[in-house]
């Protein structure tokens, strides 16, 4: 599943006025950056990278020489993470949220938000969904690791309800949740 920077602008503005106490958008961050700078991806050839055709007619991405320039000018510097780091800045967002989805039964189950993942946002199917992941990642491992990225925002902040089952779920592997 792809989507064009033209989309994740809109989809980040869409979430910052709906939760700006822990969404709320920076004036300029790289997606705004590029999307000024009409760069949508595969849409249009630019984004992050370039994209183009290769003789059998497969697009291909490349290095982009100016994407270093462009980031540079909102102070992006070339930090180097590691493939640890990555994951959970994407994962403890994705799990909170989730898990405050449940709370609030906007969704009935932990597996209507596995599937709701897989085949609407395009989680990796072989991980089964962010429950799934949490399943086999580990509740207290979960919570150990997310707080080491607290300092990053509101939107690394477990819920509350969460640390609470969690004491009751210690020991447990898989997740429940209050429901209807």
């Amino acid at each position: 599943m792809l989507f064009g920077i033209d989309t994740v602008q809109h989809a980040q503005q869409v979430m910052a006025d709906s939760f700006p106490e822990r969404m709320a958008k920076i004036d300029q961050d790289a997606i705004t950056v590029l999307f000024n700078h009409q760069r949508f991806r595969q849409k249009n050839g630019v984004g992050f990278y370039q994209y183009v055709t290769d003789k059998k007619g497969k697009i291909q991405k490349q290095r982009d020489p100016k994407i270093k320039d462009l980031l540079g000018k909102i102070g992006a510097t070339g930090k180097q993470f590691t493939k640890q780091d990555i994951i959970m800045r994407m994962m403890i967002p994705m799990i909170n949220e989730v898990v405050r989805c449940l709370d609030e039964h906007i969704i009935a189950s932990p597996a209507e938000a596995d599937i709701a993942l897989v085949y609407g946002l395009g989680f990796p199917p072989f991980r089964g969904g962010e429950v799934c992941y949490l399943d086999n990642f580990g509740i207290q491992n979960f919570i150990e690791m997310a707080e080491k990225y607290a300092s990053l925002g509101p939107l690394y902040a477990i819920p509350d309800s969460f640390k609470k089952q969690a004491g009751y779920l210690s020991n447990a592997r898989k997740i429940t949740f209050n429901s209807k």
